[in-house]
């Protein structure tokens, strides 16, 4: 990592943690950061940009901020939803609910302070945002994509607000008042935000339930994906992107931003020897130049968040909401013709979940393992696995 990317950044651990759990027992690593959180957050309810928070206001205006002489910080939505984001996704991974009643005032704290800040009523809307960071549909000499600043920050208030819910309710804890609020959030945005105009857009509207026609926007997305020749998002569309195509139809299409050599795309640091994920899909240039050489990290995890559609969706390793901690299991793999076999396994509180497909005489053949009750579909039919290993066919 490079400079400042050695820092606590909220918004890199936001969008890796469910990655992070699914590899590796996060749970007092996060648990901690979550109290570093509560420790730095303001007064006002403001999250910082880093935790612990050892920025300074010439730090920030460096990385974007406005330099007007009297600039006060504000959070940057994606990346301080990383208080709503983390404690979630380590919940659902572990069943651990002590990191949401950890994380329960920190939440509600910065909740409420959206609104003391946001120019419009239930929207985020006028304050510094980093954005799509680094989207690829960014102008000339810009850091940040096209997408909307105002449509992006608003589109992840309905996102963590709902989060917040959710914990909540696990908490049982009333949490009328924020139904009411998150209605009237994605109320507000529908009118405000009717169209959508970059893969960015389309990916929050329909990976945070924004859109009211999920199929069009899902068509759109993949159209302009097919339009621009790959993947435009940046840091907060990105790690949305395949899922966003998968769960609307479209996981051919994912495989093809997956599986993709040249730039940009995952693979493309590879051809070029990388051994780790990079900050900018053309770190290095294809001609061998660098990117930047001031802003240019070669390790830099923050993209490597395409796992978890890895393990999710590609083989299929799904916790269901209602019993965290991999109380039940639904193995749903998506296999495509162009690799040989994909295996993933993750080992959790229960025991190891692990999910293979290959291809084997012109059929699939599925290797299940599950350490508890579990329900398995394969090409749309559905069937009940008891613990242990199993094997199953399906279609060429």
């Amino acid at each position: 990592p490079q400079r400042d990317e050695r820092l606590g950044w909220t918004g890199d651990a936001a969008i890796f943690s469910k990655t992070a759990s699914y590899t590796f027992d996060t749970r007092k690593f996060y648990k901690k950061w979550i109290h570093d959180i509560a420790a730095d957050q303001d007064e006002s309810g403001m999250i910082p940009h880093v935790i612990p928070n050892v920025l300074t206001n010439v730090d920030l205006e460096s990385a974007g901020a406005p330099d007007d002489g009297g600039f006060k910080p504000t959070s940057a939505c994606g990346w301080a939803d990383c208080i709503t984001m983390i404690p979630w996704n380590v919940y659902r991974t572990y069943g651990d609910v002590s990191i949401l009643e950890d994380a329960f005032p920190v939440m509600q704290k910065y909740i409420d302070y959206i609104p003391t800040i946001s120019k419009e009523a239930y929207l985020w809307t006028g304050t510094f945002q980093y954005g799509d960071w680094l989207g690829l549909d960014a102008e000339p000499g810009s850091y940040k994509g096209k997408s909307n600043d105002d449509f992006v920050a608003s589109a992840f208030y309905a996102y963590t607000v709902s989060l917040f819910i959710k914990a909540g309710k696990v908490l049982k804890k009333d949490m009328s008042a924020y139904e009411a609020l998150y209605r009237k959030i994605v109320e507000t945005f529908r009118k405000r935000f009717p169209v959508y105009e970059t893969q960015t857009e389309h990916v929050l509207a329909l990976q945070f339930g924004l859109t009211e026609d999920k199929e069009k926007t899902a068509a759109e997305l993949a159209a302009l994906i097919r339009k621009d020749g790959g993947m435009k998002t940046g840091f907060l569309g990105t790690p949305f992107l395949l899922h966003a195509l998968s769960d609307n139809g479209y996981t051919g299409l994912a495989y093809d931003l997956l599986l993709k050599k040249d730039y940009p795309s995952w693979l493309y640091p590879v051809t070029k020897g990388a051994t780790t994920i990079w900050e900018h899909w053309d770190g290095i240039m294809p001609d061998g130049s660098f990117w930047s050489p001031d802003m240019n990290s070669f390790n830099h995890y923050a993209y490597g968040s395409v796992c978890d559609w890895i393990y999710e969706k590609a083989c299929g390793i799904q916790l269901c909401e209602d019993a965290p901690g991999f109380d039940k299991v639904t193995i749903t793999p998506q296999p495509d013709d162009r690799l040989e076999y994909m295996e993933a396994s993750i080992e959790t509180l229960r025991g190891t979940v692990s999910s293979r497909w290959e291809k084997e005489d012109g059929r699939i053949r599925y290797t299940i393992e599950v350490p508890v009750e579990a329900e398995a579909v394969i090409d749309g039919n559905t069937c009940t696995l008891q613990p242990g290993r199993h094997v199953l066919y399906g279609k060429g």
